[in-house]
């Protein structure tokens, strides 16, 4: 029987992101998993525009700026979840393409399984699944969770 022990959550602060949570905090409670949520910032600030750049100073701050709403997004999500033990939860920020950040994580972190949302934030219908779950689901080492 397939008992996970270690558990990759990506998430983009969706609603479909925040089912594929609740789904591996079901799977983690019966098998008392340690759990991993990741979101990935996929576009850093950039320097410049067409006629324009920002100081170094700016931008540093703006991805500090970033790095912190996004924790804070991850802290909300988590909060709506009632009795999750905090000390088998990691969170985690990263910048970067969001499926390769997924997939180096997830072997980083030694996961046995990957719980992602089929759609991301922008849910489009048109596609069977969102072409992050797609590359993750086509590049994964491990088994991955597909949550509707």
């Amino acid at each position: 029987m397939f008992k996970p022990s270690r558990i990759l959550v990506p998430t983009d602060m969706s609603d479909h992101s925040f089912k594929a949570i609740r789904q591996a905090f079901d799977i983690a409670r019966q098998f008392d998993s340690q759990v991993f949520i990741l979101h990935v910032v996929k576009q850093p600030v950039q320097d410049c525009t067409f006629d324009y750049c920002i100081s170094e100073d700016l931008k540093k701050r703006l991805e500090i700026e970033m790095d912190s709403s996004a924790r804070q997004g991850v802290r909300q999500q988590l909060a709506q979840l009632p009795g999750i033990d905090p000390a088998k939860i990691t969170t985690e920020v990263k910048t970067g393409n969001p499926y390769e950040e997924i997939l180096k994580t997830a072997e980083e972190k030694d996961v046995d399984l990957i719980v992602i949302a089929s759609f991301g934030y922008t849910g489009l219908a048109r596609l069977l699944m969102g072409s992050v779950a797609r590359h993750v689901l086509l590049g994964s080492k491990c088994p991955v969770l597909l949550v509707k």
